[in-house]
C-alpha cells in the first residue's frame, strides 16, 4: 500500500510515563468503561514469536469484493430546486444500456453527518495537577474536515478569464474559508501551485503569480493561422470528413493567402488540409493535459481524511478523442468519494469572433458558417464541465459573470447525495460505452442529476488490487464504521526535546469475533492499518499489519476476557496529529474504522 512500515516494540522504561490519549485511563474507579480500558492496557501484545496460534506479518490480503462494481452518484431535487434527502434504495431504478440492473450498493451521504472523534480522556493525576497548577485554557485542535482543491486551467483560459477567475477565488478565500477547511491551488500546467493549507496569505501569493501557459505553440482556436480554423472545425475536417467544413476552410485560405484568386483554389484546399491537423493536435494535447492533471488531483484528494471536493476553473475543452479518459476520471472520483465541481471561467459569454478592430482574414462568403463553428465550439467546450459535475453529483456554475458567487455556491456540497452501485451481468471487457439512466418511478416532479454513462473496462480487474484500493479508500476517508469489535488507543512519550515515540494500539475483543472452525482451530485474519495525518490533513506515515489467528478452543476462552492488542510505534516530532485506524476481516469482509487526535507538546 505504500505505507512506511514500523516494527511493533515495547516502549522502554522512562522516568516520564507515557502520556494518555484516546483511552487508557489509570483512574482506580471500577466503572465498566474504566475496567474495559484497563483490560485493553493489560491485553497481551502480539508479536511475531508469541506462538503458532497468533502472529502478525506485513502482507496483503485479498478480499471478497465485486471487481466490476459501477458507482453512480445521484443528486435529487424537487420542483423548487431543493435537495430531496429522504429517499431509500427501493425508490430508485437503474438502467444500463436500457436494461434494468439490481442495485447491490446503496448509501445516503450527508457531509454534515461526518463523525468527530471524542477528546482524549485525562488521568486522575492529570486532573489533580490541573487543579493545583491551573494553566490558561488551551484551544482544542481544529481537525480539518473539509478539503477543497482549486484547479485552474491556465492552458486553455484566456488571460482575461484567468485573471478574473483568480481574483474571484481570492475574494472567496478571504471571506468564506471556514476554520476546518484546507485549500490547495493546482494548475493544468503544473506551475504556480500550493498544497493544502489554511494560510490565506500563501494561497493569495500563489494565485498572484499565476499566468497563462499554453501547452502547445498552436492555439486550438486557430488564432494566428491562415486559415483561422478552430478546433471544432478541424475535428469536422479530419475526423468527420465533413466536406462543408473543408469548403469553409478552403474559402478562408483563399482569402487570407491568395486574395480570393480562384486560380489558386487547389492550393488553398491543400493549405486548409495542412492547418486542420495542427489545430486538432493542439486541441487534443491540451485536452489530454487537462484530463491527466485532473486525474492526478483526484488521486491527491484521495489521501485527504475528510470531505473532498475539487473546483475546476476552466473555459472547458473538447474531447472527441479523449472522452473515455474523462469517464475514467469520473469513475475514479466516485470510488474515492471526491466531488468535481466545475466553474466556467468565461462567465456570461458571447461567441468569440476575434478582434473586431482588426480587418478580417477570412472569406465573407462563409462568415455565417464560421460564426456557427464558433458557437458549436463554445457549446461543446462546456459539455465536459457538465459531465464532470453531473457524474460526481457536484455543481456546474456557468453563463454567469458573478464568479465569486460561483465559488461560494460550489463550496457547499449537496446536503444529501445517493451512491448507487451495481455489478453489470455478463459485462464484457471490451471498452465499449454503456448508457446509464436513473429514474424514480411514480413521480415526475423530481430533477435527477447523475452520470450519463461509463466505459467498460478493457481487461478484468485484479481482485488483489481491488482489495488494496478498498483499504486505502477507508484509510483516507473520515467515516467511522464499527462492524468489528476493535478499539483505538494511543500513548506517547518524549525521547528527546524534539523527538517522541507514538504508540497506536489496536485492541480486539476476541469474545465477540466470528471465527471459522477448521481442523480444530478457530481461524480468522485481520488487516490492520494505522495512519498518521498532520493538522492540515496531509498523510505523514502509516503501518499495515496482518493479524493471523488460529486459536485452539482453550486459547479462545482464555483470551475472551482480555482480548488481544496489536501495537505499532511511530517516531514523530512534537505537534498535532490525526490518527486513523482501519481493521478489515478477511473471512467476513467486515470493516472497522476509527479516528483519534493526539497532541504531543514541544
Amino acid at each position: 500500500m505504500g505505507f512506511a512500515q514500523t516494527q511493533s516494540q515495547s516502549a522502554p522504561a522512562q522516568n516520564q510515563g507515557p502520556s494518555q490519549s484516546q483511552g487508557q485511563s489509570q483512574n482506580p474507579t471500577t466503572s465498566p468503561a474504566d475496567s474495559k480500558k484497563a483490560d485493553a492496557a493489560k491485553a497481551p501484545e502480539i508479536t511475531q514469536d508469541n506462538n503458532s496460534e497468533v502472529s502478525t506479518h506485513e502482507s496483503d490480503t485479498a478480499f471478497r469484493v465485486p471487481v466490476n462494481l459501477v458507482l453512480v452518484r445521484v443528486v435529487v431535487r424537487d420542483e423548487k430546486g431543493k435537495i430531496v434527502g429522504n429517499l431509500k434504495k427501493e425508490d430508485f431504478r437503474l438502467f444500463d444500456n436500457h436494461k434494468p440492473q439490481a442495485i447491490s450498493h446503496f448509501s445516503s451521504e450527508t457531509p454534515k453527518s461526518k463523525p468527530v472523534a471524542e477528546p482524549a480522556q485525562k488521568t486522575a493525576s492529570a486532573k489533580m495537577d490541573e487543579m493545583v497548577n491551573p494553566e490558561p485554557p488551551k484551544a482544542e485542535m481544529e481537525r480539518p474536515s473539509q478539503f477543497m482543491a482549486l484547479l485552474f486551467d491556465d492552458s486553455d483560459s484566456s488571460w482575461e478569464d484567468l485573471m478574473r477567475s483568480r481574483k474571484a477565488a481570492e475574494n472567496f478565500i478571504n471571506s468564506s474559508m471556514p476554520a476546518d477547511e484546507r485549500i490547495a491551488v493546482y494548475t493544468v500546467s503544473g506551475q504556480d501551485q500550493i498544497d493544502f493549507t489554511d494560510d490565506r496569505a500563501k494561497l493569495r501569493a500563489t494565485m498572484d503569480k499565476m499566468q497563462q501557459r499554453r501547452i502547445s505553440p498552436v492555439s486550438p482556436d486557430g488564432t494566428g493561422e491562415c486559415p483561422s480554423v478552430n478546433y471544432y472545425e478541424a475535428d469536422q475536417i479530419v475526423n468527420q470528413n465533413n466536406s462543408e467544413a473543408l469548403y469553409v476552410a478552403t474559402q478562408d485560405a483563399l482569402a487570407c493567402a491568395f486574395q480570393n484568386d480562384q486560380r489558386y483554389l487547389a492550393q488553398a484546399a491543400a493549405l486548409a488540409q495542412s492547418v486542420a491537423p495542427r489545430v486538432l493536435q493542439a486541441g487534443d494535447t491540451q485536452a489530454q493535459y487537462a484530463t491527466q492533471r485532473l486525474k492526478e488531483v483526484v488521486r491527491r484528494m484521495s489521501a485527504m481524511p475528510g470531505t473532498r471536493s475539487i473546483i475546476m476553473i476552466s473555459p472547458g475543452f473538447m474531447t472527441p478523442d479523449n472522452q473515455e479518459d474523462v469517464w475514467q476520471v469520473i469513475d475514479q472520483a466516485n470510488h474515492e468519494n471526491v466531488l468535481i465541481n466545475s466553474l466556467d471561467a468565461r462567465g456570461l459569454y458571447t461567441p468569440d469572433l476575434g478582434d473586431i478592430s482588426q480587418p478580417t482574414t477570412g472569406s465573407a462568403v462563409v462568415a455565417g458558417n464560421r460564426f456557427s463553428y464558433a458557437l458549436n465550439q463554445q457549446r461543446d467546450q462546456g459539455y465536459v464541465l457538465q459531465d464532470l459535475a453531473d457524474g460526481t453529483g457536484a455543481g456546474f456554475f456557468h453563463n454567469n459573470n458573478d464568479l465569486e458567487a460561483g465559488f461560494r455556491l460550489l463550496m457547499q456540497s449537496p446536503e444529501t447525495s445517493y451512491l448507487l452501485g451495481f455489478s453489470p451481468a455478463e459485462m464484457k471487457p471490451d471498452g465499449k460505452f454503456h448508457i446509464l439512466k436513473v429514474t424514480i418511478p411514480g413521480t415526475t416532479k423530481y430533477e435527477i442529476q447523475a452520470r450519463r454513462g461509463y466505459f467498460a473496462a478493457k481487461k478484468s480487474a485484479d481482485p488483489t488490487e481491488v482489495a488494496k484500493q478498498e483499504i486505502e479508500e477507508a484509510v483516507f476517508s473520515q467515516d467511522e464504521v464499527h462492524d468489528l469489535p476493535v478499539e483505538l488507543h494511543t500513548q506517547f512519550y518524549k525521547t528527546e526535546a524534539l523527538n517522541a515515540k507514538l504508540a497506536v494500539m489496536t485492541h480486539l475483543d476476541v469474545s465477540r469475533m466470528q471465527f471459522k472452525k477448521e481442523n480444530g482451530r478457530n481461524n480468522d485474519s485481520l488487516t490492520i492499518v494505522a495512519a498518521l495525518f498532520d493538522r492540515n490533513g496531509n498523510y505523514v506515515m502509516g503501518s499495515e499489519k496482518i493479524l493471523d489467528m488460529k486459536l485452539k478452543d482453550a486459547t479462545l476462552t482464555k483470551l475472551g476476557n482480555r482480548g488481544l492488542t496489536v501495537k505499532s510505534d511511530f517516531d514523530v516530532k512534537p505537534g498535532q496529529y490525526v490518527v486513523r485506524l482501519v481493521a478489515r476481516d478477511s473471512e467476513m469482509a467486515r470493516l472497522t474504522t476509527e479516528n483519534g487526535t493526539v497532541e504531543i507538546p514541544y
